[in-house]
Formats: C-alpha cells, sequence, structure tokens
C-alpha cells in the first residue's frame, strides 16, 4: 500500500468520525423532541453575558449590501425565505443594526436550528446556554433534568431543512426580533433505561414544521442572537 492510499485511508476514517459525532445513531420519533418548549415569544431578554459561539450577523465585519433602500428591497426580496410582508421590519432592525443583513442571518438562523435541536437530544447544556435566553434555557435544562432522573436518552439525527422563511420581523428599540418557519426533517426516540423505544420510532424520517423566534439587543458589543421562544407551526 502506497503513502497515498494511507492518507486517504485516514481521511474517510477521519470524516465518518466526524459524521457520527454530528449525527449520532439514526432513530425516529412523530413529534419534535422540543414539543414541551413551544409557546408564543415572550418580551425578548437578550443574555449579554453568554459566551459566542454561533456569530449571526449583528457585529463584526460590514457585509456587502445594497446602498440605496428601493434597490436594497428588491435584493432582499430575490432572497429565497423574504417576503413583502416582512420588509418594513427588516429594514427598521438593518437601520438600528447596519450590520444586519437577511440572507445571512437566515443561513445563521439555520445553523442554530440544527445545533439547538442535536444538543437538546444530547443533553448538551453548555451549547445549549450559548444559544437561548435565559428563561428558554431554563426550561430546556429542566426538561432535560427531568429526562436524565427517568434514565431515558433521546437519539436524533438530523436529515435535512427543506424550507426557511422569516414569518415576522419587528424592532422594539433596542431588541430586534426575527421568527422564522422551519420546515424540516428529523429521525428521533426516546428510550428508557434499558434502551426500549418509548416515544418515536427508529426508522422514519419525520417532517417537522416549526417557528423560531430569535432576539438581540442592538446596542450590544455580543454580536450573537439568542432563541427566545419555539412554537409548532401549523
Amino acid at each position: 500500500m502506497d503513502v497515498t492510499t494511507i492518507v486517504f485511508a485516514l481521511l474517510a476514517i477521519f470524516v465518518v468520525w466526524k459524521l457520527r459525532s454530528v449525527l449520532g445513531t439514526r432513530t425516529g420519533n412523530e413529534q419534535s423532541p422540543l414539543d414541551t418548549f413551544r409557546r408564543n415569544a415572550p418580551e425578548p431578554q437578550p443574555d449579554d453575558g453568554a459566551r459566542t459561539v454561533l456569530r449571526f450577523p449583528g457585529g463584526g465585519a460590514e457585509p456587502e449590501r445594497e446602498p440605496a433602500t428601493p434597490d436594497r428591497r428588491a435584493a432582499w426580496l430575490r432572497i429565497p425565505g423574504v417576503e413583502e410582508k416582512v420588509m418594513t421590519g427588516l429594514e427598521a432592525i438593518a437601520s438600528a443594526d447596519p450590520t444586519f443583513e437577511p440572507k445571512s442571518f437566515i443561513e445563521g438562523a439555520k445553523t442554530a436550528y440544527e445545533m439547538i435541536i442535536m444538543s437538546y437530544a444530547a443533553g448538551n447544556r453548555p451549547a445549549l446556554q450559548d444559544l437561548l435566553s435565559k428563561d428558554v434555557f431554563d426550561s430546556f435544562a429542566a426538561a432535560i433534568a427531568e429526562r436524565e432522573q427517568r434514565g431515558e436518552t433521546v437519539d436524533t439525527t438530523f436529515v435535512s431543512i427543506d424550507r426557511t422563511t422569516i414569518e415576522d420581523a419587528q424592532l422594539r428599540p433596542p431588541t430586534a426580533q426575527v421568527s422564522l418557519r422551519f420546515q424540516s426533517k428529523l429521525i428521533t426516540a426516546t428510550r428508557d433505561r434499558s434502551g426500549v423505544i418509548i416515544e418515536g420510532n427508529a426508522d422514519k424520517v419525520v417532517d417537522m414544521v416549526d417557528v423560531w423566534t430569535f432576539a438581540r439587543d442592538t446596542t450590544s458589543r455580543d454580536p450573537n442572537w439568542r432563541l427566545v421562544a419555539t412554537e409548532a407551526g401549523a
């Protein structure tokens, strides 16, 4: 076996290991693992003290933007997931935070959506704390603790996000708040302490619809947006 073959073999092993560490075990469920926490959005309370893990737009380098408002509006409407009904809110947020740009915001929110679902399933409190408001984190942490006391585990595979749209955008000075509808596919199951599946289906991909609201204090040096509420989408 030559050196090139060995190198590619090692790379293949590393890629498989990374995928398993991100996706976990393939399992299934008929409902979202976050159903317990779905509720209407409260008045957002940004948490400036948490560590920065996922950088949403709002802080850092200035992104490329259309300088003229009419041109910018037309450009934003060409972004998948942006509709005319939310344009006033998006422009108000951009006026308060010149680094805000809907396309990169949507991509950041999709990353956060997957990270939060996978972190909740794994019981990864530190990762959740960096992405959630204090109230939402407290609810998630309490549910994780109850699950651990019962000896239950959640195995989840994140399959895909099929569509993401901005449902609402508001500026309540100094807080910007954006709600997004995620249409996704998951495989997730809950097992009891003996390993028996008590909820879900280990072999079934299910379609999910979630509406999540993210918020950020536009006057803060912290560039992160944090999840302030979740609810089931129709």
